[in-house]
């Protein structure tokens, strides 16, 4: 097996036990409601509401949010870490494919 196909299959491997992921980035956010006299409004030291957690991302070149629990933190943190790792492995996986194609050709690289 050559140096290429053996990048392969273990890039394949790794990828086959990446887990859950979610793309985006996530935001805390603080704001003001609209009830008065909440201490949101207080003149000498206003407090705002929060800390909220937003994710926010695009699929299939759609922008979409989606809120998070302040709980659920720490496992989307997490998630989004694996689908940077999942990113970095289809670059490493299609510049092994690119490798395989200049060592053995197109047809001599095919990957059955």
């Amino acid at each position: 097996m050559t140096l290429a196909r053996q990048r392969i299959t273990a890039i394949k491997e790794q990828l086959l036990h990446l887990g859950p992921m979610l793309p985006g980035s996530l935001s805390e956010q603080y704001n003001v409601c609209g009830t008065p006299g909440c201490k949101c409004k207080d003149s000498a030291s206003p407090q705002k509401h929060g800390p909220y957690y937003q994710l926010s991302f695009s699929v299939r070149g759609r922008s979409s949010t989606l809120f998070i629990k302040a709980e659920d933190v720490p496992e989307v943190r997490q998630r989004m870490a694996r689908y940077r790792q999942f990113k970095q492995l289809v670059m490493d996986l299609t510049q092994a494919y690119v490798d395989l194609a200049r060592q053995q050709g197109v047809r001599g690289g095919r990957d059955d």
